[in-house]
């Protein structure tokens, strides 16, 4: 079951529109892009899709759309996180009934939930009935859970394994050899290759949007273990990705899909839009780094 999880998978952003609606033929436009560079899945209405800015409707309306235009041709993690259960398992069933081939979650946040709250949460989305990918991504203000507590979980075979948006190599390590058919995606994509030395199955990345043939090609590099040209395209990504650090993430990756040919809109406010000094740099610093 759990094969079809492995390799690169783009964590799609959310087109918009001028009036500030989801566009989705756009969407579709993007999702294609992808797939004939050769990704292996989509990762679905996550923290790059602007997931905590969107209803529950229009996340709903995203995966739809991001099933019909895959048609099978790729594996789908839907991200169903809240910091309410109740819309957590709304969102995982509707994955269920969509055709979403796993569902994958952050910990509830902001109200400092105990770790049995925690745990009650994702035991209760695992009852409905998908393969669970415990998104672990501290940086951004998740619970903070320990190794032994996602031992815990990967005990329970409804649990295939982990998002680890983490510099944390050692708890990567040590999950994979805990139980060696857990699926563990790298999440930081700066340090993709770090994370496959360490033992990941592949990666989960925002940046994949607008170049997946990059981290297609360290992939590939580091399994033929040609890892000094692996490393070379990985300095290439970073230092696009060190562009996007600097001037804002997801709105710089959104001005160059638009560079690319498909026009994303802007992110939702309060992400702010690129100046167009920013957007020169940027777009100078891809096409140097192609």
């Amino acid at each position: 079951m759990n094969e079809k999880f492995h390799g690169v998978f783009p964590a799609l952003l959310t087109p918009f529109k001028a009036d500030g609606e989801v566009n989705y033929a756009a969407l579709k436009e993007l999702v294609k892009f992808n797939l004939d560079k050769g990704v292996n899945g989509f990762y679905v209405c996550g923290s790059t899709s602007e997931a905590f800015l969107m209803t529950d409707c229009e996340r709903k309306k995203v995966l739809e759309t991001v099933c019909e235009e895959v048609n099978g041709k790729a594996a789908i993690i839907a991200h169903v996180g809240n910091v309410g259960e109740a819309h957590a398992l709304a969102l995982a069933q509707h994955a269920k009934e969509t055709g979403a081939d796993a569902i994958s979650s952050v910990p509830p946040f902001y109200y400092g939930f105990t770790y049995d709250e925690i745990k009650n949460y994702y035991f209760d989305l695992a009852d409905v009935g998908l393969p669970v990918i415990i998104y672990n991504f501290v940086a951004a203000g998740g619970a903070k859970l320990s190794t032994e507590n996602f031992k815990e979980f990967l005990s329970d075979p409804r649990f295939i394994g982990v998002k680890h948006t983490s510099s944390d190599f050692f708890m990567l390590e040590r999950l994979k050899n805990f139980r060696k058919d857990a699926v563990v995606f790298n999440g930081f994509d700066e340090i993709f290759i770090s994370g496959l030395a360490a033992g990941a199955d592949g990666g989960i990345g925002s940046t994949y949007n607008f170049m997946a043939e990059k981290f297609v090609l360290i992939e590939k590099l580091f399994r033929e273990n040609k890892i000094e040209e692996a490393r070379a395209e990985q300095v290439k990504a970073n230092n696009i990705i060190e562009v996007l650090c600097r001037f804002g993430v997801m709105s710089g990756e959104k001005v160059l899909c638009k560079y690319l040919g498909i026009d994303l809109g802007n992110c939702r406010k309060p992400f702010r839009a690129y100046t167009p000094e920013q957007e020169e740099i940027l777009i100078r610093t891809y096409n140097e780094n192609k």
